[in-house]
């Protein structure tokens, strides 16, 4: 298949991944946070999103263990790496507190870039610097954090 093709098919999916996140309320930080707050003023709406996003994922995931190879490419691209390390868990602890204290993860920020508000430029651009400190933490930080 032609990299057009998988380009103009990862716009489309990229741009139904953004329209989902819109419509579901997503894009809406206090949204979220109200989600994540199981203690205090939970707002149990965002669990239909949970579950149809898990249920889409699993049902995705089942079908490309059916197939010989994906429509748009040669090979399947699945991880192999099955062991729980400190930066894999290191790297969850600092997703998830920044995604309570933010009500923002990469997918619905990079969607919520549309808004132009503030707080998501501030987020994304934080986001970046974090990216770019990893890349260079792995490149020249002790060997204990490298691949």
């Amino acid at each position: 298949m032609s990299g057009a093709a998988r380009s103009l098919a990862a716009l489309a999916a990229g741009l139904l991944f953004g329209l989902g996140l819109s419509l579901s309320g997503m894009l809406d930080p206090a949204r979220v946070r109200g989600f994540l707050d199981v203690g205090g003023a939970w707002d149990p709406s965002l669990v239909f999103v949970l579950g149809g996003a898990v249920s889409v994922s699993a049902l995705g995931y089942l079908l490309s263990r059916r197939l010989r190879r994906p429509a748009l490419a040669e090979t399947f691209d699945l991880p192999t790496a099955r062991r729980i390390d400190p930066p894999l868990v290191g790297g969850a602890a600092l997703f998830g507190i920044g995604w309570g204290l933010s009500g923002f993860c990469p997918g619905p920020a990079i969607a919520a870039l549309s808004t132009g508000a503030a707080p998501v430029l501030v987020f994304v651009a934080a986001m970046l610097v974090g990216m770019a400190a990893q890349v260079l933490i792995r490149r020249f930080g002790p060997a204990s954090v490298r691949p």
